[in-house]
């Protein structure tokens, strides 16, 4: 594992000062498992990582990048004081000047006139002073977050079907039980820890079935018995398919429905009346999910970002809760349906209110007996009785000027929300724009007015709470760089110079989550699920102490399993069935935009990169913005592997690297999420996300807009590599981390008449030395930069796509001489290839080697040999197909 000694030599370094301290037990700050991690300070600034064995959530396991953690603590793009205008200013100053304008607003147009825009990474103190802020003191309930993308739909479903937004299943359930039905979801990449889990499980219980419902085929198809490719949006027409079948062959829990259900009958009459032909899946495969559902009783249906980012989203998890409702199959071991979050925090935002249409602890907004209760408990003066704006109306409000005063905390939706661009011209209109986050430079931050300077993992310290309602202590194990503040103090502090000295009169997050523990216990006196009453008294010790733990915590200790007795939150204390009926997306094809884009996550990326990005061993697999493309469709647009491809409609377009694989369906194009105006400006891919959004839980549909597709013919394409940071001005380019500097890929529009001129303009070095070899009848131009003898920078180009041996080239810079201009190492240095395990740093070309040289015929054996795929083990799926790629191995006589 790298640890900060290995970053690149111009990183700024956190204080060399700070001494090697203890080890501290904290979570991981990635997605919504909830890594347990032991994260030690070294003596030079840096910190090392592993996982907690004794963390219920991941028993020791950590994935590609919560084991990188160390390398992303850096503080070479941190923001370390406070700025107005791009100019440094105290932070007296910008407390004053943020209550001013929010203020000075409400004074003139009322309190809907200003906005918080928050995020899944915030810790639930930081989320519940948000709340209680902008709720409770402003008046208004303008307060949404990127939980919106994420999660919102399931949200809803759980409301409509269980009174509530609770969350039965455990992580247990996923191991014990006999049929693992994953929704939309690519656990191996975006879970991976938990799809370990279930790895380990089906190799233990080999009988224990996996189904996977994805349109496209992905990692996690790995270990399926059964992969239902279905067409994107059908899911509703599926789990109506098989609510139909439970009901004509008698498979229905009679008893249990008429103890604990209403709706039954409508729901089933809507599902007898659906066609499962939509989902274009053959009647074999149906059969064969139904036959395999129904005939195992311990089901546990997983869903994720490929149910909820839809327009029919909340019924999608309505399909699946219908199906468990019907046969009771919930509330007890091994059965349930499981809604997987996608950020570290996004069930803690919900249970503090953090959504625009919801108060905390589980309470509605709209409901006059949950609004007195609050607001008397807050002793606030004011409250909001409906919804606010969720994320895409509210920036559309800054669009037209509706929102006079917009807080944006620890997020980036100037990338990650739909019609990007769109979002980018609202923040450049908006009277006062305010961010708080690490660093100033991403897409969002350079569009603020004010950028306040806050902690990040490792120096923040609060709580979290995971898929499975797991409370966790997220501590810190470094010190605040610079000026920076705890979000919850920030907040605290705006609070308090609004107006509001007692009710913000904060001094820990302790403090802070001892109150919220207390509304907890008054909102389960109003029926609701959400119960940490127990710990309302909890001392500072007994706090910083905290073993994790699942809620309801009452003063009886941790409660057990939610719905065991098959009493919900509803009014008649009976869970919902919801008639339902199958949608389209809201975008259709047509001629001109005839392909659908699906978009997602990458393995060893997260969100918009500005932590991840920091690693550079985390850009090894995947480098730059790509399209998986259909080979039908590659062959119709004339497409090759690693050429460029333009996608557009009427909100943008992409330019992205092409990869042409038949994971891909026939008319659909996936592309990650990642990229940046920072990282690969044509790459923000949400710019062509249209915003269409679910009607009941408002989240984006951000895997069915529509597209057109052409090939991107440049003049010229080229790798870049620097032990500086540069930026390239090419009209193609994407920049990442390198173990030497930073990389670049590249293209352009124009050919440069002076090859070496370019390379020093590129690089900003103007007096380096060049070494160069041109080809002019080829096209080809190689170039070194030197500086005190040593290779400071190169440039490759070529009329293709250029193939080289990167990491070789990487690994010579700073080096003497230019060998490296032969882009590939010599015979006695074997090229190790792209990263395919980024835990272990092991390479295609090492790993292929093995195989062909040691005879490697298992996974199991690859690992064995060089490591691969036994840390996070989220490349395994990678190495099973290398195996099936190589020739069969005749026995030796």
């Amino acid at each position: 594992m790298m640890d900060g000694a290995d970053l690149p030599r111009h990183i700024p370094r956190r204080s060399a000062n700070i001494s090697a301290g203890p080890t501290v037990c904290t979570t991981c700050p990635y997605c919504g498992v909830g890594c347990g991690v032991l994260a030690t300070p070294d003596a030079t600034g840096g910190l090392t990582v592993k996982g907690d064995p004794n963390h219920p959530a991941n028993l020791g396991r950590l994935c590609s990048k919560g084991s990188a953690l160390g390398e992303t603590t850096d503080l070479g793009d941190r923001l370390l004081e406070p700025k107005f205008k791009g100019q440094p200013i105290g932070w007296n100053d910008a407390l004053d000047m943020v209550a001013r304008k929010f203020n000075d607003a409400i004074e003139a147009h009322g309190p809907d006139s200003v906005a918080f825009y928050v995020s899944g990474q915030l810790l639930t103190e930081d989320y519940y002073v948000a709340n209680k802020l902008m709720k409770g003191f402003i008046g208004s309930a303008n307060i949404d977050t990127n939980s919106r993308l994420c999660m919102a739909s399931t949200v809803a479903g759980h409301k409509r079907a269980f009174g509530t937004d609770t969350v039965p299943g455990t992580y247990e359930d996923l191991e014990t039980c006999d049929l693992l039905v994953l929704v939309g979801s690519n656990l191996a990449w975006c879970h991976p820890v938990l799809y370990q889990r279930v790895a380990a499980a089906k190799a233990e219980r080999p009988q224990m079935k996996v189904i996977t419902v994805d349109p496209r085929r992905t990692a996690t198809t790995d270990i399926s018995d059964l992969h239902l490719a279905l067409q994107p949006g059908s899911d509703v027409a599926l789990f109506n398919y098989l609510l139909a079948e439970i009901i004509r062959r008698d498979a229905v829990d009679q008893a249990w429905v008429d103890a604990h259900i209403e709706g039954f009958d409508d729901a089933v009459a809507a599902a007898q009346a659906g066609d499962a032909s939509v989902t274009g899946l053959s009647d074999p495969d149906l059969t064969a999910f139904a036959d395999i559902w129904i005939g195992t009783e311990k089901v546990v249906t997983i869903f994720s970002q490929g149910v909820n980012q839809s327009t029919s989203g909340s019924d999608k998890v309505n399909a699946i809760l219908n199906c468990h409702l019907a046969t009771g199959r919930i509330g007890r071991e091994g059965m349930g349906p499981f809604s997987v979050t996608g950020q570290p925090n996004a069930m803690g935002g919900r249970e503090v209110g953090g959504l625009a249409n919801m108060l905390a602890c589980h309470l509605d907004i709209e409901n006059p007996a949950h609004r007195d209760v609050v607001r008397g408990f807050w002793n606030a003066p004011r409250m909001p009785e409906q919804a606010g704006l969720k994320a895409v109306d509210m920036f559309k409000a800054v669009g037209d000027g509706r929102i006079k005063a917009l807080w944006v905390i620890c997020t980036n939706p100037a990338v990650s929300m739909p019609e990007a661009g769109a979002i980018a011209e609202a923040m450049k209109t908006c009277d006062f724009v305010v961010v708080s986050d690490l660093t100033d430079k991403t897409d969002t931050a350079r569009l603020a007015d004010l950028v306040l300077p806050a902690t990040g993992w490792g120096e923040k310290d609060g709580t979290v709470t995971n898929s499975e309602r797991m409370i966790s202590r997220q501590r810190a194990v470094l010190p605040a760089p610079g000026s920076a503040r705890h979000d919850w103090d920030i907040l605290a502090n705006v609070g308090r110079r609004m107006g509001w000295h007692d009710a913000f009169d904060y001094e820990t997050p302790g403090e802070i989550f001892r109150e919220y523990a207390a509304l907890s216990g008054l909102a389960a006196k109003l029926g609701r699920d959400f119960d940490i009453s127990g710990l309302q008294l909890i001392s500072d010790s007994d706090y910083d102490a905290m073993l994790p733990q699942r809620w309801p915590v009452t003063a009886d200790g941790p409660s057990g399993r939610m719905f065991a007795d098959g009493t919900f939150y509803t009014p008649t204390q009976k869970g919902r069935m919801l008639a339902l009926e199958h949608r389209e997306p809201a975008s259709k094809t047509s001629p001109e935009h005839p392909f659908r884009l699906n978009t997602g996550r990458v393995r060893d990326h997260w969100h918009t990169m500005t932590r991840t990005g920091k690693s550079p061993r985390l850009g090894q697999h995947i480098a730059e913005p790509y399209a998986e493309i259909h080979p039908l469709d590659a062959d119709r647009l004339g497409l090759r592997d690693a050429d460029l491809i333009c996608l557009s409609n009427p909100h943008g377009e992409s330019v992205l690297r092409v990869l042409i694989t038949d994971r891909a369906q026939a008319g659909s194009i996936f592309a990650p999420i990642h990229w940046t105006g920072e990282t690969a400006p044509t790459g923000v891919i949400d710019k062509l996300v249209t915003a269409n959004v679910d009607p009941v839980s408002g989240q984006p549909e951000s895997k069915s807009s529509v597209v057109a597709a052409t090939r991107y013919d440049a003049l010229w394409y080229g790798f870049a590599a620097s032990t500086k940071e540069f930026r390239p001005d090419t009209e193609y380019w994407a920049l990442g981390r390198s173990a030497s500097g930073y990389r670049a890929e590249l293209a352009c529009l124009e050919i440069p008449e002076d090859w070496e001129d370019c390379a020093r303009t590129l690089f900003g070095m103007k007096d380096a030395e060049a070494v160069s070899y041109l080809d002019p009848a080829q096209g080809i131009a190689r170039v070194a930069l030197i500086k005190d003898g040593k290779v400071q920078a190169t440039l490759f180009a070529a009329p293709e796509p250029v193939a080289l041996s990167r990491g070789h080239v990487i690994a010579e810079l700073g080096q003497a001489g230019a060998e490296l201009l032969s882009g590939r190492p010599g015979a006695d240095r074997p090229d190790p290839g792209a990263t395919v395990c980024a835990c272990l740093n092991v390479g295609i070309n090492t790993i292929l080697r093995a195989i062909d040289d040691q005879g490697l015929t298992s996974v199991a054996q690859i690992g064995e040999a060089l490591g691969a795929g036994t840390s996070c083990g989220s490349c395994r799926p990678e190495l099973a197909q290398l195996l099936a790629r190589r020739p069969v191995q005749e026995a030796a006589e």
